[in-house]
């Protein structure tokens, strides 16, 4: 159940009309690294989490939500930049001074080319925001990312608070409008909130890496390959210790020599590890058998009921806890 409050999160404000930026902004209401594509995200995501992760669902909707709201400040903010365009099209007239200005095709060019207008907003949407892109690209479903694995789902959501920030980094420099500039910096650190909030959770879940299950195999989890000629950089993504399973990093300077050699890599053993295919197989049972046993036991297989209507709210009903699972 959602309940809209009219008034806006932040009070944005435009202290001019600007239907170029206006199309700009269009990226953040319906781009793929928008604000409709995170409440979607988020809201997508949050079903696997109800029964076995009540937190994590409280904490996926309520961002979810959040970024609704943001996408009406985007939308306000939109319309607000176009202010005087709508009124002028209705009145669908030859003196109005939309048409003045467009007079003859010189006039016509002029106004596109200074303007730099979505047309759409002419002929589709009478001066107010479309669900598209800066390019009219209509948004897509397929943007949204969600595996039904939260130590997977938690990574794309600290991608996508990455890609909305720096869009609206991108944008702050075209628009000199110090009411636009404070809406646009609400907007990018609430992005920065979001990613501090996946990443806590994320932390919360132990293991998480690798992201599943699965826990990957020994042989090939720490080999780094030099697939180019020339001067080879180092680092510690080949060198040293690898930054999660802790293994030495083996620099393959030949792929071609050691594919060759152990039959494409199916005569080669460990090394620079102490994980074994065994021990392996022994954490990728144990996990399996952790997580599954997390879901069903909150899953009951019959007379399943979503809402407890007279238990009160999901909040407060299972404490965020780190667990370890050796």
């Amino acid at each position: 159940m959602f309940y809209h409050v009219k008034e806006l999160q932040f009070n944005a404000r435009v202290s001019k009309p600007d239907p170029r930026f206006a199309r700009l902004l269009l990226e953040q209401f319906g781009g793929g690294n928008g604000e409709l594509k995170a409440a979607m995200q988020y809201f997508v995501q949050s079903f696997c989490c109800k029964m076995p992760y009540p937190d994590k669902y409280d904490m996926l909707m309520d961002i979810a939500s959040e970024e609704l709201g943001h996408l009406e400040i985007v939308g306000a903010t939109i319309q607000m930049l176009l202010a005087g365009v709508s009124g002028e099209l209705k009145e669908a007239a030859d003196s109005t001074e939309i048409m003045q200005m467009m007079s003859g095709q010189a006039g016509k060019e002029n106004y596109l080319q200074q303007a730099l207008f979505n047309p759409q907003f002419d002929v589709l949407t009478g001066g107010g925001p479309r669900l598209t892109d800066s390019n009219g690209n209509p948004w897509m479903g397929t943007y949204v990312n969600a595996n039904g694995d939260l130590t997977v789902d938690l990574r794309s959501n600290l991608a996508a608070e990455s890609r909305a920030k720096i869009v609206y980094e991108y944008l702050l420099p075209f628009t000199d409008d110090p009411d636009v500039k404070a809406t646009l910096t609400f907007l990018m650190t609430r992005e920065v909130a979001h990613y501090q909030q996946f990443e806590a959770a994320l932390d919360t879940i132990q293991p998480n890496f690798p992201p599943g299950v699965l826990q990957s195999d020994p042989r090939y989890s720490n080999l780094y390959y030099n697939m180019s000629m020339g001067e080879d950089a180092r680092g510690p993504w080949n060198e040293g210790v690898s930054t999660q399973l802790k293994e030495e990093w083996q620099y393959i300077d030949n792929p071609q020599q050691q594919v060759v050699e152990t039959d494409g890599l199916l005569d080669i053993e460990p090394t620079g590890t102490d994980r074994t295919e065994a021990s392996v197989k022994e954490a990728d049972e144990k996990l399996s058998e952790v997580r599954s046993e997390e879901i069903k036991s909150a899953t009951p297989e019959k007379d399943l009921q979503w809402s407890d209507y007279n238990g009160g709210s999901m909040k407060g009903k299972k404490k965020t806890e780190k667990t370890v699972y050796a």
